[in-house]
């Protein structure tokens, strides 16, 4: 299996996905919304650009742990244009990611920031922000084709983490996992058929990590078993 830069094919098709989420149009609602904030912008970020466009997946294309989200976060990544950068969601993420050797450095606050992740992939099941950060089933359908052409390119796919129980039943459904069980932090579904394992963590939003359902350390003992999925898949 030919790594993305020994594989112009591949890179190309990166590149092609790339620019046609971005250009994405398909959700009436998804895109008023998006534009609506990107317009008004949050106090705290009146004199920054946002990017208020769909978001594509971010990290390394040879990736074997690929990170599985809901949504761009409104003035996360809906103003800075990377995933889960510019958040609090996204401080989580990066640091645990840091800590485990898959990223860097620790942060993620602009898309010109430096962040490199090692080995990982980071994406979304939705690719714009949606109101009150809850997309329909419409616009979730819609999204899906974009989903199912990164997998196909994320050949060294060995582990799927999902954040939160929409990424796990988007993650189900691309798969094909049938019966699913239910979620929970910690769930591990073992890779069979030729398809990656998937394992669970519970989403680190504010809701999550401000009341201690979410912990740094469970977040890093997810992430850490990932990683040691995927050398076990070797």
């Amino acid at each position: 299996m030919a790594r993305i830069g020994e594989d112009p094919i591949r890179r190309a098709g990166f590149e092609q996905l790339g620019a046609e989420i971005v250009d994405c149009r398909s959700c009436g609602r998804l895109v008023e919304w998006r534009e609506k904030v990107a317009r008004e912008r949050r106090a705290a970020y009146r004199h920054q650009e946002y990017w208020g466009r769909p978001i594509t997946g971010f990290g390394d294309p040879d990736a074997r742990v690929v990170v599985l989200g809901l949504a761009p976060a409104a003035h996360g990544a809906n103003r800075t244009g990377r995933v889960f950068t510019g958040d609090r969601s996204g401080d989580w993420l990066f640091r645990s990611m840091h800590r485990v050797g898959l990223a860097n450095q620790p942060e993620s606050v602009s898309a010109d920031d430096g962040l490199t992740l090692t080995d990982a992939w980071v994406t979304a099941a939705v690719r714009c922000a949606p109101p009150a950060n809850k997309p329909t089933t419409d616009e979730r359908d819609n999204c899906a084709g974009f989903l199912h052409r990164e997998f196909d390119l994320l050949e060294r796919c060995a582990v799927v983490v999902c954040l939160g129980a929409f990424g796990y039943e988007a993650a189900c459904r691309h798969f094909g996992v049938r019966p699913r069980p239910r979620f929970g932090h910690g769930v591990e579904i073992p890779a069979a058929d030729g398809r990656p394992a998937l394992i669970c963590s519970f989403h680190p939003s504010q809701q999550n990590t401000f009341t201690g359902r979410l912990t740094e350390a469970m977040l890093d003992d997810v992430l850490s078993r990932a990683v040691a999925i995927a050398d076990s898949l070797r």
